[in-house]
């Protein structure tokens, strides 16, 4: 029985030869690799979502500080409002006011919550005008699936009338 094993006439190969496990490892691979950049663009674009949401919210919060303050609200908007410049707010020197609460003191934290949000690069543009129509643009540089400009700013616009 043990000529038959081994002479020409022996049984068929069984199992896998090398080549056929070394090219599955192959195909494994690139898989694999495949699904990590996946799972790599789905956390950029997660963070770019969620970054979309805070700048929603904080514009809709401004707003309703403006429709609480309609009065007032003239001064929400330009450079000594609300609206700043990317650079200007430094975020480890916010502080919260508490009790009686005057427009600046809002608006700062407002500013502050931009900049904690959306990040240094983040900026803000309010135009109030006389007949009541409010603009708030928020922008900040999200760009992290464009390779050539990462930090290009993404604008977030919302106009309302009090």
């Amino acid at each position: 029985m043990s000529a038959r094993l081994h002479g020409r006439g022996g049984l068929r190969q069984r199992g896998f030869s090398m080549l056929e496990v070394l090219i599955a490892l192959l195909v494994l691979a690139f898989g694999l690799l495949g699904f990590a950049l996946l799972q790599t663009m789905t956390l950029r674009y997660t963070q770019s979502a969620n970054h979309r949401t805070q700048a929603t919210n904080l514009a809709y919060d401004l707003l309703d500080q403006m429709r609480a303050n309609r009065y007032q609200a003239a001064w929400y908007g330009g450079k000594g409002g609300a609206s700043f410049e990317a650079g200007t707010v430094v975020a480890s020197d916010c502080s919260r006011p508490i009790g009686s609460v005057s427009v600046a003191q809002s608006t700062a934290r407002w500013k502050c919550q931009v900049v904690q949000a959306l990040g240094s690069s983040a900026s803000a543009d309010v135009v109030y005008s006389a007949n009541g129509d409010v603009s708030i643009t928020i922008n900040w540089g999200d760009q992290r699936w464009d390779q050539r400009a990462p930090d290009a700013l993404t604008s977030f616009v919302v106009s309302s009338r009090l």
